[in-house]
């Protein structure tokens, strides 16, 4: 798969997630599931479109990306820094807020070279080879399967 391609398949889980989230009304929204409410996790995903470029120019200088370090179960520890950080109760502020970390990643990932993006900088995560493209599908995957589960949390309640 090339750039191109990874960053529509990037563009289009983030549209289908602010799109499902724009949906909810402000009880939905900042309600607590699994002790988790959608506006914390727009918040965390706010964090982790910064963290990735971040995380990628650390791929490429040969170390491990800042939040693999000390991530705690499941990134407990990076995620909840996020949800502090960005602690607005506002949607249309936080989706706001969203789009625009979402476009600078895009734009961060569109000036690699193609050359960069499968390339094997020695950087291994619990016996896994860290790349910049793993690291993209990583993301796409927690958008999925967060609006997944925030769209089975509200169909529950509608129950």
């Amino acid at each position: 798969m090339t750039i191109e391609m990874q960053i529509t398949r990037l563009d289009l889980s983030v549209e289908d997630f602010a799109r499902y989230i724009a949906s909810l009304n402000e009880e939905l929204f900042l309600k607590k599931f699994n002790l988790w409410s959608p506006r914390d996790v727009v918040a965390h995903l706010i964090g982790w479109n910064r963290y990735i470029i971040e995380g990628s120019k650390q791929i490429k200088r040969g170390e491990l990306p800042f939040y693999d370090i000390d991530p705690g179960e499941n990134y407990s520890n990076v995620n909840a820094v996020l949800v502090r950080e960005y602690s607005s109760r506002d949607k249309k502020e936080l989706l706001n807020e969203l789009k625009d970390s979402a476009q600078e990643l895009k734009q961060f990932l569109q000036s690699l070279d193609s050359s960069e993006w499968d390339h094997d900088y020695g950087v291994r995560h619990q016996d896994s080879t860290i790349t910049i493209r793993n690291t993209v599908d990583e993301l796409i995957e927690d958008y999925d399967k967060h609006r997944e589960q925030i769209e089975k949390w509200t169909e529950k309640l509608k129950a």
